[in-house]
């Protein structure tokens, strides 16, 4: 299988056929497209790139003549299997040290936690949801029954807590083409999502007492995580640009660790700038903090190709990347994963042997096979655009029956978007109304922890299909309007 088809090719600059080379060029180099990929056809790229069919026979002429790529009569074009000759191997990043890990008491801790409300999930605009199309709920089934086909005698005694070495290759080679994290499968620990994993890299690297940088606002699954631990939380405040790495150095210079949402920064929905980027990961290097990236949903972006991984600036030295599948698929499915530093690994493992020993085989067998069929890559081609119609309807619809009431940031990744309230209106207020007329949304004010609270509500638009847009918003229009 190759990971071309999820690859961010981008329109090339003039010279065009130069263009085309270097970018195909580029990713056999990086290691994003791997030995023996499937590029994608000539006509296929050209139509991606907007560019004449020509231009990628040419591009593809020179990379075969330099010994990037052979080709196959009647298959296809590929990357070179033995690239010894044209390719000088990485080097190795230098290990990072690991803080001893702590054991904290944390029952009474655990126990003053509060838990929120479960929310009914079949109502407008609830998160936490997704859809699945039926080509893909086929290829499910298919891989299902195959996965149970495939199962052996060692799928029924205990393995390795990291998760099936087959699936951990695919998630790296995965996260490699589509994300630029530069990581290798002995990295990935396999997680039941992004808060398990949170919750090793806490139960790890975070003693009683430590100071930790939070957004704010932020997610609140990750501040509980940090308060069950007894970590002394400093919340940062966000602008346009992501977050304030300035305010973070002022409050808490020595700080342990940093918890940020740099793609898609959770609730408000902006993108962590380069510049925030760089500055972010200078002090993490200055003050040996680690920075955990919750990328939670960076296969949706609808503006343009997904933004780079703050691990691949990074190299994997202080950044702990984040992912989920929950939200790539569904959330009942519960796998995630982390990349982990190479230091890092072994603590981790053994943590997560220790939660609950391994994730399901039979699940982790089945997202094999989805992954390896090519299915899951074509399910997130569809579903991103999918999802960018539901927004763009969903937009629509508040602004022409709510528009003197909230204003709509559109956001340009995610699963969500927030309405600002206008005229006074509290959005905790707006929410029980909405609650009373059978909507589903959250008061953004509730999420924030020192900085001065916006007024504003957040709309899931994942779960729910363009039909069911409008008579959403004209319910939450009866509420509030």
């Amino acid at each position: 299988m190759s990971w071309a088809e999820v690859y961010p090719w981008e329109p090339p600059a003039a010279p065009v056929v130069r263009g085309v080379y270097g970018q195909v060029r580029e990713a056999i180099l990086s290691g994003a497209l791997a030995p023996g990929a499937r590029l994608p056809s000539s006509r296929d790229l050209a139509a991606r790139l907007g560019v004449a069919r020509a231009s990628v026979v040419s591009a593809y002429e020179q990379l075969l003549a330099e010994g990037y790529a052979v080709g196959r009569p009647g298959s296809g074009t590929y990357v070179r299997a033995d690239l010894s000759g044209v390719l000088d191997a990485p080097a190795a990043p230098t290990p990072a040290v690991a803080p001893a890990p702590g054991l904290p008491e944390r029952a009474v801790r655990l126990a003053a936690t509060p838990v929120p409300p479960p929310r009914p999930g079949e109502r407008t605009f609830n998160t936490g949801r997704t859809l699945m199309d039926a080509r893909a709920q086929a290829a499910w089934s298919r891989s299902a029954r195959r996965a149970v086909r495939s199962l052996s005698a060692g799928d029924f005694g205990y393995a390795d807590p990291a998760g099936d070495l087959a699936l951990r290759e695919a998630i790296a080679a995965y996260l490699r083409a589509a994300r630029g994290v530069r990581c290798e499968a002995d990295q990935v620990i396999v997680t039941t999502g992004a808060q398990h994993a949170q919750d090793i890299v806490a139960r790890v690297l975070l003693s009683p007492g430590d100071a930790v940088w939070a957004e704010d606002p932020g997610y609140p699954a990750s501040l509980r995580i940090l308060e069950a631990v007894g970590a002394q939380i400093t919340p940062v405040p966000v602008d346009a640009d992501g977050l304030v790495v300035s305010e973070g150095r002022r409050l808490a210079p020595e700080a342990r660790a940093a918890f940020v949402t740099p793609s898609h920064q959770y609730p408000l929905g902006m993108a962590l700038s380069m510049a925030r980027r760089l500055e972010l990961l200078a002090w993490a290097r200055e003050a040996r903090a680690w920075v955990v990236e919750d990328d939670y949903a960076s296969e949706f972006r609808y503006d343009g190709p997904p933004l780079t991984a703050l691990q691949g600036l990074d190299g994997g030295q202080r950044v702990i990347y984040v992912g989920t599948l929950n939200k790539a698929l569904f959330p009942g499915l519960r796998l995630g994963y982390l990349v982990a530093p190479s230091a890092l690994v072994e603590p981790f493992r053994q943590a997560r042997r220790m939660m609950d020993r391994q994730a399901p085989t039979l699940t982790q067998a089945m997202v094999l096979d989805f992954m390896q069929s090519g299915e899951f890559a074509a399910h997130i081609r569809r579903r991103r655009v999918a999802y960018g119609a539901q927004r763009d309807v969903l937009v629509r619809a508040l602004t022409e029956r709510l528009g003197h009431r909230v204003e709509v940031a559109q956001p340009d990744q995610g699963l969500h978007l927030v309405a600002y309230l206008k005229d006074g209106l509290g959005d905790q207020e707006a929410e029980a109304l909405a609650d009373a007329n059978n909507v589903t949304v959250q008061a953004i004010s509730r999420l924030y922890r020192g900085a001065a609270p916006r007024q504003g509500l957040l709309l899931g638009f994942s779960g729910f299909p363009v039909r069911a847009m409008a008579p959403g918003v004209a319910r939450l229009a009866r509420a509030i309007g």
